[in-house]
């Protein structure tokens, strides 16, 4: 597949932009800002965007993918600013691009699909009111899938690690954040501290609560099951272009089921 494009900020249209600072919470061991940081600066960027909207929404949005592609990781103690967009859309699903800046440079790009679902958190149901009068200008009517892509299984002699997940990694619904699952990637990256750049690709395919669970890996690419053995999370990371991270959106890939959030 071929390599994710540029993330661009669109000719018209909504961009909000959230701005944050990284904090000591917020790095490694080397003062570098995790990849759970980064995805939490966007999340938050997501649900500010979404309130600043106003919008009549009582549903509720999950992630399906993350797309991140880092050109520099942020520092302590760098300010970030997020500058972020619909940049496409569908009848129960929006895609949401995004650009992280630090010092006035581009330090970052993601796109991510959010799916709405009604307000029990089991089923889709359309975008709010209103949406496209809002959103719709920077989508420039681009139609978006959300199908996931990841092999869902890992192979036959795939490594495991023990993981767990934590009382204090719920959210509102008492699901594990999608910001947290970054942490079992992170906790290979301190221990072999990455270069400036990394492609990195999450899928989100069922929701978890605490408790025991295990990452299995094969090649680039991290399983993330719960206590009952089924997967609930893929990723794939790599120095290079994510092998997964193609789009035909103009901007890199995204989509992912099952963190909680609001897009």
């Amino acid at each position: 597949m071929k390599p994710p494009a540029t993330v661009t900020l669109p000719p018209q249209g909504r961009i909000f932009r959230y701005r944050d600072r990284v904090t000591l919470a917020d790095v490694s061991p080397a003062g570098r800002a995790r990849l759970d940081a980064l995805a939490r600066w966007l999340q938050d960027a997501a649900y500010h965007d979404l309130r600043d909207s106003e919008l009549d929404d009582n549903g509720v949005w999950i992630v399906r993918r993350l797309c991140l592609r880092v050109r520099r990781f942020p520092r302590l103690p760098d300010e970030i600013e997020v500058a972020t967009f619909c940049s496409g859309a569908a009848a129960l699903w929006a895609e949401r691009s995004s650009l992280v800046s630090c010092g006035g440079e581009v330090a970052g790009e993601a796109v991510a699909l959010w799916v709405h679902l009604r307000p029990d958190g089991v089923r889709p149901q359309p975008l709010p009111a209103g949406f496209d009068a809002v959103y719709g200008p920077s989508a420039m009517g681009r139609r978006v899938r959300a199908g996931l892509r990841h092999p869902p299984e890992p192979p036959a002699g795939a490594s495991a690690r023990p993981w767990h997940f934590r009382g204090a990694d719920l959210d509102l619904a008492g699901h594990v954040n999608n910001a947290v699952y970054w942490e079992a990637l992170e906790d290979e990256l301190v221990a072999s501290e990455p270069g400036d750049g990394l492609d990195a690709e999450i899928e989100y395919r069922a929701a978890t609560g605490a408790g025991e669970g295990t990452v299995l890996a094969a090649g680039p690419m991290r399983w993330i099951a719960g206590a009952d053995g089924a997967v609930v999370a893929t990723l794939t990371a790599q120095a290079g272009p994510s092998e997964y991270a193609s789009s035909d959106s103009g901007a890199p890939q995204s989509s992912s089921e099952r963190g909680s959030g609001m897009p």
